[in-house]
């Protein structure tokens, strides 16, 4: 199968820039808090799935422009619309927006976040279906869908919230549609850190994880996302053969002789 070279990428809805095998989308609407529009979800789901074939993108880093994350869907660009569509364009609408979750655990790159400022609706939904999340102490994420009339089980929410903050809060979370608020979230376990620079924190982490086995990197995204679904059995065996198929590269080769030599490993994820 031809591998896809994703480093020179030309965004039409967000900012895109890569180097060094790591890659960074801003949503890049300031002046309305980076609201999503019909057109950007569709991109951002394109991407990620994109990116499962991508051979020069090893971590992803995700963050708004203007001192705020996303203000979830553009009320006037999509909102409105909606509440004129009929249910066979909703359930196309609805299942894009879910396609762009399962498109992002689906790509073998960690995701990150970097949040400042508002992370609401679509925006909470990116955050918590990123692998790793980083804020400031001002963050505030919302699951506001009750609070425009919705459910709060959208894009995936009540399967994967409580897996991070466990299901009480995320009941709360989505009963009320109020904020959680940066202290919160890390106490919780939502976040991996707050600082006044989240973006930084991101990128070194996503710099971090790029110069590791990127090869063994994506086989252990696939086993958090696959092991969900799974028995204690099932988990151990499928992680016996992931971990059998990860001893035939030559990163493990690598670390093997720079471990023998006094060396630190040079992996270059194959």
């Amino acid at each position: 199968m031809q591998t896809t070279q994703l480093s020179n990428y030309s965004a039409k809805h967000f900012l895109w820039e890569a180097s060094e095998g790591v890659a960074s989308i801003t949503l890049n609407r300031p002046e309305r808090k980076n609201p999503l529009t019909f057109e950007s979800y569709a991109e951002l789901r394109d991407l990620f799935r994109a990116l499962v074939y991508a051979d020069d993108i090893f971590c992803v880093v995700i963050h708004g422009a203007g001192g705020n994350f996303c203000s979830g869907g553009d009320v006037h660009e999509i909102i409105g619309p909606l509440t004129k569509m009929s249910m066979k364009e909703l359930m196309q609408f609805t299942r894009m927006t879910g396609d762009l979750v399962k498109a992002m655990r689906a790509c073998p790159q960690p995701v990150i976040s970097a949040i400042e400022g508002i992370c609401a609706g679509a925006g909470a939904i990116i955050a918590m279906s990123s692998d790793l999340r980083y804020a400031t102490p001002e963050a505030k994420v919302a699951f506001l869908f009750n609070r425009v009339g919705l459910a709060g089980c959208d894009m995936g929410a009540c399967a994967i919230l409580p897996r991070l903050i466990g299901q009480g809060r995320t009941s709360e979370l989505l009963y009320t549609g109020r904020a959680m608020n940066a202290e919160e979230g890390e106490r919780w376990g939502f976040y991996n850190g707050l600082s006044d620079a989240p973006l930084s924190d991101a990128t070194k982490m996503a710099q971090r994880i790029a110069s590791g086995p990127t090869f063994a990197n994506g086989i252990t995204k696939n086993q958090l996302q696959y092991e969900w679904n799974m028995g204690v059995d099932q988990a151990i065996e499928a992680e016996a053969q992931a971990q059998a198929i990860c001893m035939q590269t030559e990163d493990f080769v690598r670390a093997y002789d720079a471990f023998v030599n006094k060396e630190k490993p040079v992996f270059e994820g194959n």
